[in-house]
């Protein structure tokens, strides 16, 4: 039998290239090795205000895009979170079984809220400080064993760890307690304006963000304008040239070489080259991704697959968290 694992991702924005390298493209290798589970993290969008019609088109986005990166719905459970009313009603049980302290100390807390409160004049919601408990309850339900994140998410699934060995030492064994399974070789995309910080679906700039979706002249033209440096020399390094770095990892991470074998393709070579081969890279991956997408858009398909997948997320979510409820004596007509 294989181990659970279980990721998803926010549709707080359009799907950009740092988010299908770190982590779509993972979990569709992963999807082979684990049992999946995989959701729209859509009521963790609205920790922070949302349009709703933005939301509603985001989240169409990113369900069609998932399974044109290759997610197969027969073998990855691929559903919204909101169509599993129990992650909601867990996150609350879990929220009781938290500390203010701990919450507090989250540091995506604390960065995510001075810059609501920057944007929102004083206005922090607080969903926004108890949302580590809902991404808890995401984690539990399903008895993952594994949970792929970055260095930035560590914290959580420490988090959660915490919260699963505290309920089963109070009411007794109800949660498996998860690992976080961090990649040796995590890929890491950077800005493309500035290289010194990861890329992010939440930059103000254009210029410095692949989306999934850029029409070919878009990607070669944000190439183009990517920062390197003065010395026009291609080589790895990331403290002191942290652009021609970038440029570098995503080239190497779509055409499958070592960096060495890069540095030798470009030897002799100047930054134009270098651009050149990068966006010629991203267009030949994007293009077969992007005429799957456009096929799934409009289709019945995806909105098929999201509630076939919602309905056995519901059945074992539903055992889970009756599970907990017997052991926290919710369920008054169980000794």
């Amino acid at each position: 039998m294989k181990e659970k694992m279980i990721t998803g991702i926010t549709p707080s924005g359009e799907m950009t290239l740092g988010n299908y390298l770190g982590a779509i493209k993972r979990a569709v290798e992963f999807q082979d090795e684990y049992e999946l589970y995989v959701f729209i993290a859509n009521l963790h969008a609205i920790t922070i205000p949302q349009d709703k019609e933005i939301l509603r088109k985001n989240t169409k986005e990113i369900a069609a895009l998932y399974f044109a990166c290759g997610l197969d719905p027969q073998k990855s459970t691929v559903f919204l979170q909101s169509d599993v009313l129990e992650h909601a009603q867990l996150g609350w049980i879990l929220n009781t079984q938290s500390s203010i302290g701990e919450l507090s100390r989250m540091t995506q807390f604390k960065d995510k809220s001075s810059k609501t409160k920057a944007q929102s004049k004083d206005y922090i919601p607080a969903g926004l400080f108890t949302y580590p408990t809902l991404m808890a309850a995401d984690i539990l339900m399903y008895d993952a064993k594994f949970v792929p994140v970055g260095i930035d998410q560590k914290q959580h699934v420490e988090l959660t760890r915490d919260l699963a060995i505290r309920v089963n030492n109070k009411y007794g064994t109800v949660f498996q307690i998860p690992e976080p399974l961090i990649s040796k070789d995590k890929i890491k995309i950077m800005d493309l304006q500035d290289p010194t910080k990861k890329m992010s679906k939440s930059s103000t700039n254009q210029k410095a963000i692949i989306y999934m979706l850029d029409e070919p002249k878009v990607i070669e033209a944000k190439i183009k304008a990517a920062i390197t440096d003065s010395e026009n020399l291609i080589k790895y390094d990331p403290k002191n040239k942290p652009g021609v770095a970038n440029l570098m990892t995503i080239y190497t991470t779509l055409k499958k070489i070592t960096i060495k074998e890069a540095e030798k393709h470009w030897q002799g070579k100047n930054y134009k080259d270098l651009k050149d081969d990068v966006a010629a890279a991203l267009i030949e991956t994007l293009a077969p991704i992007q005429q799957r997408y456009k096929q799934l858009y409009n289709s019945s398909e995806v909105e098929q697959w999201l509630k076939d997948a919602a309905i056995k997320a519901q059945y074992e979510a539903r055992k889970k968290l009756n599970k907990v409820q017997n052991a926290l004596g919710l369920n008054y007509n169980r000794k």
